[in-house]
């Protein structure tokens, strides 16, 4: 391919691969003004079976920005209780925090196929989105300006396209092309067993609860989990011996045999979808290289014990789209972009750390770890002390840019405040609006996050708050920031004027007196500082520049 290219520009971000974090991304970009093409190599959506399953909180308010998080949380099943087994014994249940007075449940339940449909309908319908299906990727060549790309196509033999963009994504899987084209290493690791992995539909008198079972009578020396899904379907995970064959396993019945100890020897069920995995712990080294960046499996892969596969490729999505069209925009540097490739790989080296932990607790090298893990697992059932070392999996939480060069994090936070870094908390509120106004009022803060910065001012003094308020409206900001205040009584122009009719906005962010919060685009807080007086908040426009790399 040639150094640089006259070819035009075909849209300002291609994205390849059309999975669930290709498919989020190119949602976000679009709704910022971005133009997108999103190139996949399959002709259609695929659909294979459940894959990702268990959907986080934070995913789902992520893709509620989308338009589609209702859909989801509305479509999966909710459950709160895991429980643990030992040799067909149970050991203890750990129910899981309600979900109170939260928008989303902790988590959902519900496969990756159908949440990649809602995604899919919604993206579509998006104009600022070209979708080529049958694309796939043969080279990628980046220059100075942009980056050219071309890709086999469903045409006929031989039969190319050539495009070119500002900046790729490779959202293609842990088989990445994008990866794989510019010699990107993928370090780690593989684990030596099988996991054998099917969905059933049958009617079953369990209740929707997670089950894991170590040591199973019916899987001796090795583990199974159980997982409900809707419509009266079950995924079930088989850890098995390396070189299990699938298809033999269907043919000589044995299948059946392990689908029947779990569900009972006289129930019907329906075989939906069966695959076998080896999986891998593995991350690159860069996330971005120049006008390429990675996203999702084909940045790092994992176990699936603790559901932080798919979850930090949506906050892959979600933490690098409000960079990109800040970028793209001229509203920041480009060296913002380093600081996805600083802020995502963290987060993945977290989710590596705990799900490498899991499975050396699952699968324990040697008989002196096995029988030392055995007695933990035995010893749990008389001392609870002996439970917190029991690991079946630790759910995903959302990662804390605590460290992050974006995030004004002080060494020692106060426990009153929100940690900076952390998903900013949500809160019921009202909005003070006048009645020229359309549309319907704030119920939640969450309304407020997720487009660009929100600089949110907490005050109990209404005339402190307005004042503060109509001087941060005013500011020269670095970066498009909304306001949004907590005190006054009345509204005001150029701001968003909140109401704490039960006290929950102050119960989250008001705990050390007067302070503004400023809350990046993809809901996490960058920092906070203290109003003892209204001019204070001027403030925030140097905490806005350090927030985009300025």
């Amino acid at each position: 391919m040639p150094e640089r290219s006259a070819h035009p520009l075909d849209a300002q971000v291609g994205i390849i691969g059309a999975g669930p974090v290709g498919l989020t991304l190119a949602g976000r970009l679009a709704q910022r003004g971005v133009s997108v093409l999103l190139l996949e190599q399959h002709p259609r959506l695929t659909g294979e079976g459940s894959r990702a399953l268990c959907m986080q909180r934070e995913t789902l308010e992520i893709w509620a920005r989308l338009g589609v998080g209702e859909q989801v949380a509305k479509r999966g099943v909710q459950w709160s209780i895991g429980r643990t087994y030992f040799r067909g014994r149970e050991l203890f249940s750990v129910r899981l925090p309600g979900a109170g007075d939260e928008h989303f449940p902790p988590f959902v339940n519900i496969n990756q196929t159908e949440v990649e449909a809602l995604l899919l309908e919604h993206v579509q319908a998006l104009r600022t989105v070209d979708l080529r299906w049958g694309h796939q990727l043969s080279a990628v060549a980046q220059d100075r300006d942009g980056v050219d790309l071309r890709a086999r196509t469903d045409a006929g033999e031989g039969a190319e396209a050539h495009f070119r963009v500002r900046y790729v994504v490779g959202t293609d899987g842990a088989h990445s092309a994008v990866r794989r084209l510019l010699g990107m290493g993928f370090p780690g690791h593989s684990h030596d067993d099988l996991f054998l992995i099917c969905d059933i539909r049958t009617r079953l008198p369990f209740p929707d609860e997670r089950r894991f079972h170590f040591d199973p009578p019916w899987n001796p020396g090795r583990q199974v989990l159980i997982h409900p899904q809707p419509d009266h379907t079950w995924r079930i995970d088989w850890q098995v011996p390396l070189g299990t064959d699938v298809e033999a396993e269907r043919v000589n019945g044995r299948l059946d045999r392990r689908i029947r100890a779990v569900i009972g020897a006289d129930t019907a069920y329906e075989l939906v979808w069966v695959t076998a995995y080896r999986f891998n712990q593995r991350v690159v080294d860069r996330y971005r290289v120049g006008r390429v960046l990675v996203a999702g499996d084909a940045a790092h892969v994992m176990s699936p014990f603790g559901a932080r596969g798919l979850n930090s490729g949506a906050a892959d999505a979600e933490n690098l789209a409000w960079k990109l069209a800040l970028v793209l925009a001229d509203q920041a540097p480009p060296d913002l972009l380093e600081t996805y490739h600083a802020e995502r790989r963290a987060a993945a080296l977290e989710n590596l750390a705990v799900t490498d932990a899991t499975m050396r607790f699952m699968v324990p090298r040697g008989p002196f770890r096995r029988a030392l893990r055995n007695a933990i697992l035995r010893g749990s059932t008389r001392w609870p002390r002996l439970r917190r070392l029991v690991n079946s999996g630790r759910l995903a939480q959302p990662f804390v840019y605590a460290a992050s060069p974006l995030v004004d994090a002080p060494e020692r936070p106060d426990p009153r405040l929100p940690l900076p870094g952390a998903v900013a908390p949500d809160a019921r509120c009202g909005e003070l609006r006048s009645g020229a106004e359309a549309g319907p009022p704030l119920t939640r803060l969450r309304e407020l996050f997720g487009g660009q910065f929100v600089a949110l001012l907490v005050h109990d003094n209404p005339e402190a708050a307005a004042r503060a308020g109509v001087r941060a409206a005013g500011l020269a900001w670095p970066a498009p920031v909304s306001v949004a205040v907590l005190g006054p009584a009345m509204p005001l122009t150029g701001m968003t004027v909140l109401t704490d009719p039960a006290g929950a906005v102050r119960s989250a962010y008001g705990g050390a007196g007067p302070r503004a919060f400023l809350v990046r685009p993809d809901g996490h807080l960058a920092g906070t500082l203290a109003l003892p007086r209204p001019e204070a908040v001027d403030g925030l426009s140097a905490l806005v520049a350090q927030s985009i790399g300025a």
